[in-house]
């Protein structure tokens, strides 16, 4: 892809303090970009630190948003969104990339050493969708790993994830692994070693399937923006103008 044939690729995280956290932001952008050369990549943040997505999205033209989300919270559903708007609006939203990553999550709990049980621990959420999307991923978690999953939070929905940890305990697994349903390190990641499991995997990172997800998610939505062109361009009654 040429640097004409594509828009601008932005692909929006959650802000972090941690330094190691804006470490793998800065990798994802350099690895995403490594792939696309005829693409321009950017890193906008949807909170906590600058220059946010807004700033971003208003020094460029047309733009594709990635969000590099797990589950459509709030942010997804609501500031990203909002952030499109008060730029002008010219931006397209993509599909976040965190449906796609669970595979992902299984090497890092391969990595941690596995074991017979496993808490995916999200960041959480007060809207029932995204909770029950960390539900849905714990069931698929499962069937990739072989060995039961529950699903827990950090903050703001139920389980906790050291109550998820006590309860996997007193049901009789000896080795319990808690999954890093996260993307980079920060202050959520070490809240889970906290959690009294016997290991904690590392957040997802800068993992292949993180860099295809968003390169996936930026292609389907400029191919339907392409499709859309050349179906209006040819439609009847519409007139072409040299």
């Amino acid at each position: 892809m040429s640097r004409q044939d594509g828009p601008d690729l932005v692909l929006a995280l959650h802000g972090t303090r941690s330094e190691a956290g804006q470490r793998v932001a800065g990798a994802l952008v350099a690895a995403v970009a490594s792939r696309i050369p005829g693409v321009r990549v950017h890193l906008g943040w949807a909170d906590v630190l600058t220059p946010t997505l807004t700033d971003v999205l208003a020094r460029l033209g047309d733009a594709v948003v990635v969000p590099c989300f797990l589950t459509a919270g709030y942010h997804v559903t609501s500031d990203l969104p909002a952030a499109v708007e008060a730029a002008g609006g010219r931006a397209l939203l993509a599909p976040l990339i965190g449906p796609g990553l669970l595979a992902a999550v299984a090497d890092r709990v391969r990595e941690a050493g596995g074991g017979d049980a496993v808490v995916l621990a999200a960041a959480g959420s007060r809207r029932a969708r995204s909770v029950a999307e960390v539900g849905r991923a714990a069931g698929a978690l499962a069937l990739l790993l072989g060995v039961p999953v529950v699903p827990a939070f950090v903050t703001s929905a139920r389980p906790g994830v050291g109550e998820a940890v006590a309860t996997l305990r007193a049901d009789g697994h000896r080795r319990v692994v808690v999954a890093s349903y996260l993307l980079a390190p920060g202050v959520f990641a070490d809240r889970l070693h906290e959690a009294g499991a016997d290991a904690v995997s590392a957040p997802i990172g800068v993992h292949p399937l993180v860099v295809e997800a968003a390169i996936s998610a930026y292609s389907c939505v400029v191919a339907e923006e392409h499709d859309t062109a050349a179906a209006l361009a040819t439609a009847p009654g519409v007139e072409r103008i040299a």
